[in-house]
């Protein structure tokens, strides 16, 4: 009987507490991400590709992430490197499993290299497109803590986020 009645009880304050907000700022995203970095990669046995020094913005208008990144791509039949910026996008979401804000849907925005001849660049964008489906599809920016997932003795679950210019704001809603 006093199971039931802690039980009902503990249901009743799930209804009561209703939604919580976290906020995640720009600078943990980024932190988050630049200890992922650098990549070396090499892609079909023929391109080694060194990535550097990401750069988050948050899209709060479209809800999407962009990643700046400074890249440099080796062709071994070029003495050296084309070195430019590759522009990526993500759509955010939450993986429960790993209880952690990841992108997915990664688009290239944009592939900037100097020097590379018109006859490379098709190469080189399809090279990017690589990258973002390597480098940003499911990346974790940001694993939240087991104390968002539970507060006062209910189990609370994500259900949202909204884009801020400088923050993530993640909305948790009890557990039903």
């Amino acid at each position: 009987m006093w199971a039931v009645a802690a039980a009902f009880l503990l249901s009743a304050c799930a209804g009561l507490l209703g939604p919580r907000e976290v906020e995640i700022p720009l600078s943990a995203l980024q932190a988050s991400l630049e200890r992922r970095f650098p990549l070396n990669n090499r892609f079909l046995e023929i391109f080694d590709i060194r990535v550097t020094s990401p750069r988050l913005a948050l899209q709060p208008d479209t809800g999407r992430v962009t990643t700046t990144l400074d890249a440099a791509i080796a062709p071994p039949f070029l003495r050296n490197a084309w070195r430019g910026k590759l522009v990526f996008s993500g759509v955010l979401s939450i993986d429960p499993a790993r209880r952690a804000v990841v992108l997915f849907d990664p688009r290239v925005e944009n592939v900037d290299f100097d020097g590379v001849d018109p006859a490379y660049s098709r190469q080189v964008t399809r090279i990017g497109s690589l990258l973002a489906e390597q480098i940003i599809r499911d990346i974790p920016l940001y694993t939240f803590q087991p104390e968002n997932f539970r507060y006062a003795g209910v189990n609370f679950l994500p259900t949202k986020i909204n884009t801020k210019p400088n923050a993530l704001v993640v909305t948790f809603e009890p557990a039903k």
